[in-house]
C-alpha cells in the first residue's frame, strides 16, 4: 500500500493550475432567484434542495438528542419531566429516521448522481422528482406542527393501543406526515427504477454498473414494495383515533399485535433502505482511494439485491417477546442470522479491495474504514438480538439503542459523509479543507464509539431504553456516553462549518479530483444543466483502474 503524502498530492486541495477561474455555465448558475430553484425540475437542483431540507431536520432531531443526553446525566432525570422525555425522543426518532436516515442518500446523492453516473441529462420524471420534494415539505409541516402543537409521546414505533385511543399528543398530525412522507419516497424510488433500466448510456451494461447505482436499485425496490405497509399501519392508527373503529385496540375488538407485524414488515426492510444507500457509497470509497476495481464486484452487487430480498422475511426478530410461537421466533432467528451473510461479504471484498490496492488516506476513505469498524459492530451485536435467549434478556434495553446507533449511524451517517465528502468537488465545483476534514472524520468516529458503546454494557446490565431516572450506579456509563455524545457533536458541527466555508474560500475544484473512474468524472465541475453535451458510450468495466 502507499500511504506516502506523496501519493495524495494530487489529491487533496491541489487542482490542476490550468483550472479556469472565470465562471462557467453550470447547474448553479442556470437562474439565480429563488423561484428558478422552486420550480427547477433539474436533478441536481432538486438534491441540493433535499440537502437543504434534510439537514434542517437533522439539527432538530440532533437537539433533542443532545437534551436528552444532558438530561441522562444524573439518575433523577433533572432537567425534562417524563412527559417531555418521551417526547423528546420520539421527535428525534421520527426526524431522524423519516425525514434523515430514509431520504438522505436517495434523495441528496442519489438524485445528483444517477443520472450523471448512467450518461443520461436527467431522471425518467424529471416533474415527478420535483414533486416528490415538496411532498416530502408537506410531510415535514405536519410532523413539525404536531412537535410545537404539544408533541407526541408514543415513541417512532407507535405502538398500538396508546397511539391509537390513549395518548393525549397530536398522533394524527404526526402519523399523517409519517403517510405522507411515504409517498415522496415512492416517487423517488419509482423515478430510480425507470432511470436505471431505460436511461443507461450505449455500452453501460448491468454488469458496468457502479455499485452506488446497484445499490440504489435494490434500495428502490424496497421503498416501493414496502413503504405501503407503513402508509396503510399510519392510516389505520388514525382511523381507529379519529373513529373508535376496533382494529388494534383490545377493548374495541382490535388486535394490537397486528399493528406490530404490518410496523415490522416495513420497518425491517427500513433498515436497508437506509443502510443500503451507504454501502453503494462505501463502495465508491474504497475503489476511488484504493486504486483497485472492488474485489467480487458481481457479488457485490448480487448481495445488494439478496439483503432487498432477505429484509423482508425477518420482521419477526422484533417480537420475540410479544407470545408468537416458538416456532415462528425460531424461523425467523435463522433468517436473521442469514440475512448477515450479504453485509459480511461486502465487509470482507471491501478489505481485499484495500488490501489488494494502494490505499490513500483521504477524509472520505477514513470515513469509509471508520463505517467499516462501526457496521461490523452494529452488525455482530445485531446477531446477539436475533438469538432468542439472549434478545429475551436485553430486548427493549439500551443494548438495542445501541446496536441501531451502530448500523444506522455509525453506518449510514458515515456512508452519507463520505459519499458527500467525496462527491462535493462535483457538487459544488470547490475543494475542502482536507485536514479540517481528517479531523472531523477523526472526532465523529471517537465521539459516536464513546456515546454508544457503554450503552452495550448498560443494557447488559438492564437499564431500560426510553427512561431517564434510573438506579444510581448507572450513572457513570451515562456520563461517559454524554461526553461521547458532546465530542460527537462537535464532529458533526466541523463538517457543516468547512464545507459551508468551501464554497467560498475553497480551491477551485477540477473535473477530476480523484482521478476516479465513472462518467460523473468525465463532466465539469459542477455539471452543466444537461451534464453531458454528447450521450457517452462505455467501453470498460466499472473501476478500470490503470494506475
Amino acid at each position: 500500500m502507499d500511504n506516502s503524502a506523496n501519493s495524495q498530492h494530487h489529491l487533496v486541495n491541489d487542482p490542476p493550475e490550468n483550472v479556469a477561474e472565470e465562471p462557467q455555465e453550470n447547474y448553479l448558475n442556470e437562474g439565480k432567484g429563488l423561484m428558478s430553484w422552486l420550480t427547477t425540475t433539474d436533478h441536481k437542483r432538486i438534491g441540493i434542495l433535499y440537502l437543504l431540507t434534510i439537514t434542517f431536520f437533522f439539527c432538530i432531531a440532533a437537539f433533542a438528542a443532545a437534551i436528552m443526553r444532558a438530561d441522562l446525566t444524573t439518575p433523577q432525570g433533572d432537567l425534562v419531566i417524563s412527559e417531555t422525555y418521551n417526547k423528546l425522543f420520539t421527535v428525534h426518532g421520527v426526524l431522524m429516521i423519516w425525514f434523515f436516515l430514509v431520504p438522505s442518500i436517495p434523495t441528496v446523492l442519489g438524485n445528483f448522481l444517477v443520472p450523471l453516473m448512467l450518461g443520461a441529462k436527467d431522471v425518467a420524471f424529471p416533474r415527478l422528482n420535483l414533486a416528490s420534494w415538496y411532498v416530502f415539505v408537506a410531510a415535514g409541516v405536519f410532523t413539525l406542527y404536531a412537535m410545537v402543537a404539544g408533541g407526541v409521546d408514543t415513541g417512532w414505533t407507535f405502538y398500538t393501543p396508546y397511539s391509537s385511543t390513549y395518548s393525549n399528543g397530536h398522533v394524527i398530525s404526526m402519523a399523517m406526515g409519517i403517510f405522507i412522507a411515504g409517498f415522496s419516497s415512492i416517487f423517488t424510488g419509482v423515478n430510480f427504477i425507470a432511470t436505471i433500466h431505460k436511461m443507461r448510456a450505449p455500452g453501460l451494461t448491468w454488469m458496468r454498473l457502479p455499485l452506488f447505482i446497484w445499490s440504489l436499485y435494490a434500495t428502490s425496490i424496497v421503498i416501493v414494495l414496502a413503504t405501503p405497509v407503513l402508509a396503510i399501519s399510519m392510516f389505520l392508527v388514525m382511523v381507529e383515533r379519529l373513529f373508535g373503529v376496533g382494529i388494534f385496540d383490545p377493548a374495541l375488538g382490535g388486535d394490537p399485535l397486528l399493528f406490530q407485524h404490518l410496523f415490522w414488515f416495513y420497518s425491517h426492510p427500513a433498515v436497508y433502505i437506509m443502510i443500503l444507500p451507504g454501502f453503494g457509497a462505501i463502495s465508491e470509497i474504497i475503489a476511488t482511494f484504493s486504486r483497485h476495481r472492488v474485489y467480487g464486484y458481481s457479488v457485490v452487487a448480487f448481495s445488494s439485491l439478496s439483503i432487498a430480498v432477505l429484509g423482508f422475511l425477518v420482521w419477526g426478530h422484533h417480537m420475540f417477546v410479544s407470545s408468537q410461537s416458538v416456532y415462528a421466533g425460531l424461523v425467523f432467528s435463522l433468517l436473521s442470522f442469514l440475512v448477515a451473510v450479504p453485509s459480511a461479504i461486502k465487509v470482507f471484498n471491501w478489505s481485499v479491495t484495500m488490501i489488494l490496492g494502494r490505499v490513500q488516506f483521504t477524509t472520505p476513505l477514513l470515513y469509509a474504514v471508520g463505517f467499516l469498524g462501526l457496521f461490523t459492530i452494529g452488525g455482530l451485536t445485531g446477531l446477539f438480538l436475533a438469538t432468542l435467549a439472549v434478545d429475551v434478556h436485553v430486548h427493549d434495553t439500551y443494548f438495542v439503542v445501541a446496536h441501531f446507533h451502530y448500523i444506522m449511524v455509525g453506518g449510514m451517517v458515515m456512508g452519507y459523509l463520505g459519499g458527500l465528502h467525496l462527491w462535493w468537488p462535483k457538487i459544488t465545483g470547490r475543494m475542502y479543507h482536507e485536514w479540517w476534514g481528517r479531523i472531523g472524520a477523526t472526532l465523529i468516529f471517537i465521539g459516536f464509539n464513546l456515546t454508544f458503546f457503554p450503552q452495550f454494557i448498560l443494557g447488559y446490565l438492564g437499564m431500560p431504553r426510553r427512561y431517564h431516572t434510573y438506579p444510581p450506579e448507572f450513572q457513570f456509563l451515562n456520563v461517559v456516553s454524554t461526553a461521547g455524545a458532546t465530542i460527537l457533536g462537535l464532529g458533526y458541527l466541523l463538517p457543516f462549518i468547512y464545507l459551508i466555508v468551501s464554497l467560498k474560500k475553497g480551491k477551485k475544484a477540477p473535473d477530476n479530483p480523484w482521478r476516479a473512474t465513472g462518467l460523473e468524472w468525465t463532466t465539469s465541475s459542477p455539471p452543466p444543466k444537461h451534464n453531458f453535451e454528447q450521450t457517452p458510450t462505455v467501453n470498460e468495466e466499472a473501476y478500470a483502474y490503470k494506475d
